[in-house]
């Protein structure tokens, strides 16, 4: 009896793509199975180029796959999974941010991302098991506004707690959690 090859676990990075410390950059290093978005040269605000990216890398790999998205990854992989089809094992969608509402400072403003073609947020169940890793005091999406997430896109929510935006900024660097969540999904 032969067992099926463990999945690629891809990486969707956020607006800020390939963060030294950020923990889906640690994350990628500890995995052999693991591949990671390429960073955008240019147009790197725009949703479309992300989406693009996103799908020739996936295009790229045969065999199962897993997607570890954070932040604007996680709205990324939403659009994504809305235009394309591909056999997606799971995805781990943690720190959805919400473009509908106004962000912190050093952010795009919502006319910006609608203007880059992030708006309006997919709302549509997705066609993979996921499961969405939800702050309770993330300063890019207000825990309800998730959870509403969760539901229209058939995610599990999971309130990880108060970790801010689940990035270096917050504190994190290594986050071990995301190695469990990956594992369920595999």
């Amino acid at each position: 009896m032969t067992s099926s090859p463990p999945p690629t676990i891809l990486i969707v990075p956020g607006l800020r793509d390939h963060v030294e410390d950020h923990w889906q950059t640690i994350l990628a290093r500890k995995l052999r199975n693991a591949r990671v978005v390429p960073a955008l040269e240019h147009d790197k605000l725009s949703c479309a180029a992300r989406i693009e990216a996103l799908d020739q890398e996936l295009a790229s790999i045969t065999g199962p796959v897993v997607l570890v998205s954070h932040s604007a990854g996680v709205i990324t992989t939403v659009h994504w999974a809305q235009r394309h089809q591909r056999e997606i094992g799971g995805a781990l969608l943690a720190a959805p941010p919400d473009f509908e509402s106004h962000l912190p400072d050093g952010y795009p403003t919502m006319d910006v991302l609608s203007q880059h073609g992030w708006l309006p947020i997919p709302q549509v169940r997705l066609p993979f098991p996921s499961i969405i890793a939800a702050s309770t005091n993330d300063p890019l999406a207000r825990i309800g506004k998730v959870a509403q997430m969760a539901n229209a896109w058939g995610s599990r929510m999971v309130d990880v707690g108060a970790v801010g935006h689940l990035n270096p900024a917050s504190g994190f660097g290594e986050w071990p959690r995301a190695l469990e969540f990956v594992d369920e999904l595999s």
